[in-house]
């Protein structure tokens, strides 16, 4: 098969957009608690960035009246937010605690270091730290992937965790992956394998869970049907994810995976520019909308 990807350095989640009820009050959390800088603002759209970039990593909508995604529901169970080093989420977690923000929860997951939260509106977040590459893997090959508490005094005793005021999130900071809650776990996953192109790193349905990256990452994509099996797409009205970008690293993968769609019946929209991109939109088998983008200059 035809991957997506080649390299983790040749692969990346461009942003996810998510649907809230009130931009003002979506910025009092990601402007003025997380510190995103605000772009662009304009007809109830924001675009959010890190300290001196100029790309999104979220980008929010406004619907005003936006009720709570439903428990029982498909769609979003959080996005990730990638941050450069360990002393970064620790800086982050003091940042939350001197706001009083609450947290939902506080993990190691051995490959990686995680704060769970969720904005005003329900949507979930993951603030993260990956631990060093190298440390990813078990003898046999597979990933060491698990959940245990995070150890929060280790974490703030970091040198410069606590000098200064948060400055905001910074310079390199990115969309890390995207967690989905899905009716059906098989179907989802062979979607993101087969047709995505992404290889499946953990599937695992007793914990009715999977995840699935590309270039060696411990994943890009999780899946989950804790919602509950075959839980409805949320309503439109709903706050959650409206759709997120995915970019290829050429021509040739970015064709194939369209090619792949195609044949799948998953391609929503035909490709167009959008910006230095040109990007194509496919459906997962949950109603989630997702933009596979290669930059237009590859294109020849």
């Amino acid at each position: 098969m035809d991957s997506v990807v080649k390299t983790a350095v040749d692969t990346s989640l461009r942003y996810a957009r998510l649907r809230v009820a009130d931009v003002a009050r979506a910025l009092g959390f990601y402007r003025d608690v997380l510190g995103f800088r605000a772009q662009s603002q304009a007809d109830g759209q924001v675009a959010l960035t890190a300290h001196g970039e100029s790309r999104p990593i979220l980008i929010l909508n406004e619907r005003p009246g936006a009720r709570p995604k439903p428990r029982r529901s498909a769609g979003l169970y959080h996005a990730a937010i990638l941050l450069p080093t360990r002393a970064d989420l620790g800086r982050i977690l003091v940042r939350l605690i001197e706001a009083g923000y609450p947290l939902q929860g506080a993990s190691d997951h051995h490959v990686s270091e995680a704060l769970y939260l969720a904005d005003p509106d329900g949507n979930g977040l993951e603030i993260y730290a990956d631990r060093p590459r190298e440390g990813w893997r078990l003898p046999d090959g597979s990933y060491d992937i698990t959940t245990v508490a995070l150890d929060v005094d280790d974490l703030l005793a970091q040198p410069g965790v606590r000098a200064g005021a948060w400055a905001g999130m910074p310079t390199g900071t990115t969309l890390g992956h995207i967690h989905l809650h899905v009716a059906d776990l098989a179907r989802a996953t062979a979607f993101y394998r087969d047709v995505l192109g992404l290889d499946s790193i953990m599937y695992l349905p007793d914990a009715r869970m999977s995840f699935l990256s590309a270039g060696g990452y411990h994943h890009h994509i999780g899946l989950n049907t804790w919602a509950g099996e075959g839980a409805p797409r949320a309503p439109e009205d709903a706050a959650g994810l409206r759709e997120y970008a995915w970019r290829v690293p050429d021509a040739a993968a970015w064709r194939a995976t369209l090619e792949r769609a195609r044949e799948h019946g998953s391609l929503d929209t035909e490709p167009a520019a959008d910006g230095p991109f040109t990007t194509a939109a496919l459906r997962d088998p949950d109603g989630n909308r997702v933009l596979v983008s290669v930059e237009t200059a590859r294109l020849g």
